[in-house]
């Protein structure tokens, strides 16, 4: 199949209203449709783009993290995942939180999904990379803002998360849905 046809809104006019670092970047645009009608307020939120990592150990665990997340004000289970700086390739993005988060690296990498956050209004896209075999270094440096709890489970135990609503991150829980459908190992 092919993409549908595009059909891009003109912009007639654009500024940011809020720019505090890489984390609040808010535009607002009047646009105007295909059709000729105009939206006079749409906002946009400029983030960079973001990774996860689907990392599997050489003994077959996949390495999961929990925290808390004060948005929801709840700690639930997740993948491994990041911001990419600018200037670096998703792909180093992610190795590079990986070894940060969870001490782990190595294994053989491959972009597995590609998502957006929301394309609505959202203006980043967000990568999800399969990390197979990789191992512990015991080099883990986590951020000021991180507190962190890794866990180290079977394809059964994430299946159940994911079962039971416990990974409740949506670009989390779509690659690893993906995964169990694509790997037939449950």
């Amino acid at each position: 199949m092919k993409l549908p046809q595009h059909r891009p809104w003109k912009v007639l006019k654009s500024e940011y209203i809020a720019q505090n670092g890489p984390w609040l970047q808010l535009r607002q645009e009047t646009v105007e449709l295909p059709n000729g009608r105009q939206i006079p307020t749409w906002y946009i939120y400029d983030f960079p783009d973001w990774i996860n990592v689907i990392a599997i150990t050489k003994e077959g665990r996949f390495l999961m993290e929990s925290q808390y997340r004060h948005g929801l004000g709840e700690t639930h289970y997740e993948l491994c995942a990041g911001v990419v700086e600018k200037g670096e390739s998703p792909l180093h993005a992610a190795q590079r939180e990986l070894l940060e988060e969870t001490g782990y690296a190595g294994g053989e990498w491959s972009e597995f999904m590609v998502l957006s956050p929301n394309p609505t209004n959202h203006s980043n896209l967000s990568y999800t990379f399969l990390a197979i075999g990789v191992q512990n270094t015991n080099q883990r440096h986590l951020e000021q803002t991180e507190d962190i709890d890794i866990h180290l489970l079977t394809p059964g135990e994430v299946k159940e998360l994911l079962d039971n609503n416990m990974i409740i991150q949506a670009l989390h829980a779509a690659p690893l849905w993906k995964y169990f459908a694509t790997n037939a190992c449950i």
